[in-house]
């Protein structure tokens, strides 16, 4: 069996496999990545819209509550908590604290407060405080592309 991964941020994330017969190997991985979705239930107080991932800049919670705001900076309720959205959400989510993931492409700058902390800013204008052991992870990770 061949193996190829191809890293392109440009185009749309896809997986093909050509087998010639279905095994327990390949039912795992068809798990796998069906656990990866690309669009979510997002609720308002009148309305249910399926949100694309492509769309959500973060999630955050607020008041106990977990929310995705999209690119027009409208909020969302969500049923999941954050860390089942973790965990089925692209690795383009990182989090940058406690109670807050970020769509990587959907960060525009970070900003330096007086106080000396670091404030995420996302494309829509949403600002989010990110954490000390949070940001030096993302700077890693930035660092490495």
């Amino acid at each position: 069996m061949k193996f190829t991964l191809i890293i392109d941020k440009e185009k749309d994330e896809e997986v093909v496999a050509t087998v010639h017969q279905r095994s327990a190997l390949i039912d795992e991985i068809e798990a796998l990545i069906s656990k990866h979705t690309d669009r979510i239930p997002g609720y308002t107080e009148d309305d249910i819209k399926m949100l694309s991932v492509s769309e959500i800049e973060c999630v955050t919670v607020l008041d106990g509550k977990t929310y995705a705001i999209d690119s027009q900076n409208r909020r969302y309720r969500l049923k999941q908590r954050l860390y089942e959205l973790e965990a089925v959400l692209p690795s383009s989510f990182i989090r940058i604290n406690k109670s807050t993931l970020a769509n990587e492409k959907a960060l525009d700058r970070f900003t330096v407060t007086i106080a000396g902390s670091v404030d995420a800013v996302f494309k829509c204008g949403y600002t989010e405080y990110v954490s000390r052991r949070c940001f030096s992870e993302i700077k890693r990770r930035l660092d490495g592309k």
